[in-house]
């Protein structure tokens, strides 16, 4: 079973199209959880993920609750990225199968996604930095787990 990307409720086509290429290349699925702050047919979600997309395995939800009914039925581990975590990314034992969640570009995520979590997991960043771009941080944690499950 390949790992999972999740972005909760994304606001920026040019982020999501940027995902989407990297899971493309990755061989990663995307799990859209819906509603977004932009079409999914934009066209700048299309200039960001260029000709992949037609490469990237997407699956859309039409809300939380959807997308936890289709987890759960799954067996499927949910990993929250947050600045809100004390484990860290770099010491994380990913898994197959698991669903490596980001949050709104705006707002992160909810308290009850946050609490449906199976770990929630940071990137360290140096004092001050408030966060990093949405498609920087899936790179790099999508990196980390394909390294650590390639190494197998």
């Amino acid at each position: 079973m390949t790992i999972s990307i999740a972005l909760y409720q994304p606001d920026i086509a040019g982020n999501t199209g940027a995902v989407m290429r990297t899971a493309a290349c990755l061989g990663l699925r995307i799990e859209i959880i819906e509603p977004t702050g932009f079409e999914l047919s934009d066209r700048s979600l299309k200039r960001a993920g260029m000709d992949y997309l037609s490469l990237a395995t997407l699956t859309k939800h039409v809300d939380f609750e959807a997308f936890e009914t289709w987890r759960k039925a799954e067996a499927r581990r949910l990993l929250l990225m947050t600045t809100k975590a004390d484990a860290v990314v770099w010491d994380f034992d990913f898994k197959s199968g698991d669903i490596l969640m980001f949050g709104r570009e705006t707002a992160g995520v909810p308290d009850e996604v946050h609490a449906a979590a199976d770990a929630r997991l940071t990137i360290p960043m140096r004092a001050g930095a408030r966060s990093m771009n949405l498609s920087a941080s899936v790179a790099l944690v999508a990196g980390e787990a394909v390294r650590q499950l390639r190494g197998r």
